[in-house]
């Protein structure tokens, strides 16, 4: 249904042109928008237009006309006066406002389309016979973002990104549930991921700005057809959990960087348990203390480099051999070796995914 703001700003403009007064009403003659005074006196004339099968009638000093939309009567338009004039005017609000309705109908049909698409509620002779009839191109490129919110129903938000994308009629933007905003995004000839991720980045500065809402982002790979848009909103949604667990610090996250996370994550909780005590024993890594933690933490992240670690955390480089010495006697696992490094780092990576879990269970 259009909006009474829309339909005012009809009427009015209308007005503005023409000096002709009009009201719009529903089909129980309640007044919904209206350019004069005194229109709810209007209610009865409206409700007996209403019953009759004309579809235009003058009635004292005022024309009624009927406003349909595939057959169905959804307003009664009143405009005041008896000319020749006040009925053209009257026939031409009819039409533009008829045209409108014509125009929302399709936008939430597009909307239904394209949510029943992202949850593979459809099959797959349907997807392209209702595409089709939408005038959806089937063969664009397209990649879904996933816009999380942290407050549910953020209207704000939804509206800055509408306003940012509205203009853009291939691209989507829908909510498949309280929290997730959804942009079903047509991705241009020679556009890849680094364009993804500035789009992604633009959407993150959009709606701390204008929003002031704090959100998380996620994007799925590019797909060339649109039966796997639902591929594309499911990748979305993993590296959306992933990041949770792996990638907390960051407020973009796409699928295609998840790298081990996106493994870890897939693997069944007692398998996490068993090779967490394989390599530790009745230990985990969760347990050393918080100076050993942030040296293992910075070694893997200055690559294993024993120099640029000790002169990060300030301390001497025998400071620095003397606590990987002493960890290797605690763990059995050398940091300083690749694959002791590869491993350790993976059960990290697994404690925290096993804490993760236990949360979510609780």
């Amino acid at each position: 249904m259009i909006s009474n703001q829309i339909l005012s700003s009809v009427i009015e403009g209308l007005k503005n042109i023409t000096r002709i007064d009009m009201c719009i009403t529903d089909t129980e003659g309640k007044v919904l928008v209206t350019t004069f005074p005194d229109a709810n006196d209007l209610e009865n004339a409206v409700v007996s237009f209403v019953e009759s099968e004309a579809d235009s009638q003058a009635v004292s000093d005022f024309q009624f006309f009927k406003v349909t939309e595939m057959n169905q009567l959804e307003y009664v338009l009143v405009a005041k006066g008896s000319s020749e004039d006040v009925y053209m005017v009257g026939k031409m609000a009819v039409f533009q406002i008829q045209q409108l309705l014509v125009a929302y109908k399709e936008r939430y049909d597009k909307d239904n389309f394209v949510k029943n698409l992202l949850l593979d509620n459809m099959l797959l002779v349907d997807i392209y016979s209702r595409a089709k009839k939408l005038h959806i191109d089937t063969a664009t490129k397209r990649v879904v973002f996933i816009i999380e919110t942290e407050n549910e129903k953020d209207v704000n938000a939804l509206e800055t990104i509408r306003g940012l994308f509205s203009g853009k009629s291939r691209d989507f933007i829908t909510a498949v549930d309280e929290k997730n905003i959804i942009l079903v995004k047509e991705v241009e000839e020679g556009q890849g991921y680094p364009e993804m991720d500035k789009i992604a980045n633009t959407l993150l500065d959009m709606a701390n700005a204008e929003a002031m809402a704090k959100v998380n982002i996620s994007y799925g790979t590019i797909v060339e057809d649109i039966r796997e848009v639902s591929k594309s909103y499911k990748e979305a949604k993993l590296a959306l959990d992933v990041g949770r667990i792996f990638y907390s610090d960051k407020r973009v996250v796409a699928y295609n960087r998840l790298g081990i996370g996106r493994l870890i994550y897939q693997i069944p909780l007692p398998l996490c348990k068993m090779f967490i005590k394989e390599i530790f024993g009745s230990k985990s890594p969760d347990n050393f203390d918080e100076e050993t933690l942030a040296t293992i933490n910075k070694f893997f992240e200055n690559s294993l480099n024993v120099s640029e670690t000790s002169r990060q955390l300030y301390i001497h480089r025998n400071t620095l051999v003397y606590r990987l010495d002493k960890l290797q006697k605690t763990t059995n696992l050398d940091l300083r070796v690749f694959d002791d490094a590869i491993t350790f780092k993976i059960a990290l990576m697994v404690v925290k995914y096993m804490k993760y879990m236990e949360t979510i269970d609780y």
